[in-house]
Order: C-alpha cells, then structure tokens, then sequence
C-alpha cells in the first residue's frame, strides 16, 4: 500500500515513540512524492533535531552518486561505514542516507549489505529510490519499504498516453489471444525505442556541445573521455526511468480494472474508464491479480542481470494479455 509522505510520516513517529523503529528503511516512489522530504524527516526525528532539514541534522550522513558513471562506489560506502562507526557530535544517534540507491555499483551493493545486516550501534539506514526494483533482493529483504504516492496524480507523458491508446485499442477489439498479447507487446517496444531514441539523441547533443567547448583545452581528450563515460551512464539510467513509467501505466491498467471491480470510484486514469470497467465486467478478480503478478514480475525480471528485455517482455505479455 502507498501512502503520502504525510501520511508514512505520522506512521513512522507512531513507532518511534513506541520505541520499535526499524534499523533499515526503503523509501520508494515516483517523481512528486516527496521521497527526500520524508527522509529528512525521518532522519530528523531519529536525531532528535526536527526543526529545518533534517538531513543537515548533525549525526546525518548522505550519500548518492558522484562518480562519472553516475554510480554509488563502494569507497563511499566505507567512507557511510566508518562516520556511522564514530561518535556523532550531539552524542546522539546516527543515521546514513543513500539517494538514488538503484545506483549502488555491485561492489558496493554487497558492501553495503555486510552493513545493513550488521550496522553500527545506535545508527539507522534510510535507502531512497525511484526504482527499487533494481536494488538485490538481499537488500530489499532486511529494509521496511515505505512506499509513497505523489499527492497529486502527474500528467501523463505523450509516450504513456501512447500506451494507454494501445491498451485501449486492444480492448475495444475484446480479442485476448496470443496474436493480440504480442501485438501489445510490439507496441510496447515500440514506445521503448522511441524514448530510447530521443534520450540518446539528447546525450549526444550534450557531449558534442561540452566537447566544443573544452576541445581546446590541454587536457580535453581526458576529460572527454570522462564525460562520454558519464553522458551513456546517465542514458542507461534515463532509459531505465522511462521504462519503469511505461510499466506503470501498464500495472495501473489493471489497478484499475480491479478498483472499478470493487466500486472504488478514484482511478489512475478516469478517462479510460470505460475501457476498464469493461474489463472489470469480462475478467474475474483472480484473473485480474494474475495479469497484474504478471507485469510486476517483469518489473522485477528487468532489473536482474543477464535477462533479455524483449524476451522478458514477450513472455510477460503473454500471461497479461492473452486469455
């Protein structure tokens, strides 16, 4: 279940004033749902200091990534690892935040690990990540998730409603067999090659103007050398997060077909509701939650290494979208 940031914030100070914090916590959610606000929140009442940014609070340690592969490396892990072992300058108690921790590097994942089985005495971890997904199952397991919704539902992007059109179309056909599923899952690509496209095309435009400006420079080869190392670290993860949107919208189809299912009138997308509500009418709910497990699996199976995308997909819309 997804709550606001307000909403997990009186939570979590229900449990800390009953003494039964966690030692690991996952904060996860789309853009717009105050994910760092909740974690300097968090991190402040742990400290004790709640007035301002908690994540100035002395005994608040932060971290995300910085090196030009836009990775978290395992050196800044020992560095989190060796503040949270001193003592914080109130005395008090100490908290280690990771932003982006999708990006931890494998090294400093299992690094990591080793600490969150066993932190420092009297510390707390908070992980903050848009795509949870792409964290080892280790990690997920020894941290309480907290996952946020925004408290305004965003726009849509032309690519999502792009999808949600397909959906749509594939709807209003009412055929649900494997020749519609891989027709579905085509479109699918489809959308995923044309955000990679613009993404890659925008990188390469920004490494070609820093490589005019510094071209010149003695030590520019380098240094270039760094930024394209950057700019297809920074594509990688701009495609990823486009991905995760476009698997969203595709999760929220069927959310949204069970919320019509059971008389909830707030839905993802309210101007596809006929279109969902027709499905909420044709399908079952346990046919319903068996195509919803479906695509969550995928999410999970895209963030393992070595898995094949397109298979991975075709395999998935199979289970969701044929009969």
């Amino acid at each position: 279940m997804a709550f606001t940031a307000d909403e997990a914030f009186i939570l979590l100070r229900r449990a800390h004033d009953q003494g039964r914090l966690a030692h690991g916590y996952l904060i996860s959610g789309p853009i717009g749902s105050h994910k760092r606000v909740l974690a300097g929140k968090l991190a402040g009442l742990i400290t004790g200091e709640q007035s301002g940014d908690g994540l100035q609070s002395g005994g608040v340690y932060t971290l995300e990534p910085e090196s030009k592969s836009r990775r978290i490396l395992v050196d800044q892990i020992r560095e989190l690892e060796h503040a949270l072992h001193m003592r914080s300058f109130s005395g008090g108690r100490k908290v280690g935040v990771i932003f982006d921790a999708d990006r931890l590097q494998p090294n400093a994942a299992n690094a990591f690990l080793k600490t969150l089985e066993e932190p420092p005495g009297g510390s707390h971890l908070i992980l903050v990540s848009a795509q949870p997904d792409q964290l080892l199952e280790t990690i997920l397991s020894r941290c309480f998730e907290i996952a946020l919704r925004p408290t305004e539902a965003p726009a849509s992007t032309p690519l999502q409603q792009r999808l949600l059109i397909c959906l749509q179309k594939a709807s209003q056909r009412g055929s649900a067999d494997v020749v519609a599923a891989f027709s579905l899952a085509r479109d699918f690509q489809e959308c995923l090659a044309s955000a990679k496209t613009v993404i890659q095309g925008e990188a390469e435009a920004a490494f070609k103007d820093e490589e005019k400006r510094y071209k010149q420079t003695s030590d520019a080869r380098g240094w270039l050398d760094d930024r394209e190392e950057y700019h297809k670290a920074l594509t990688e993860a701009r495609y990823q997060a486009q991905r995760a949107a476009l698997l969203e919208v595709l999760e929220q189809w069927w959310a949204d077909a069970l919320r019509q299912q059971a008389g909830v009138t707030t839905l993802d997308h309210p101007s596809f509701a006929e279109d969902t509500a027709a499905l909420a009418q044709r399908l079952t709910t346990t046919q319903l939650l068996s195509k919803a497990a479906a695509l969550e699996n995928l999410r999970n199976n895209l963030g393992r290494p070595g898995v094949q995308e397109q298979l991975a997909i075709e395999c998935a819309f199979l289970k969701a979208f044929a009969a």
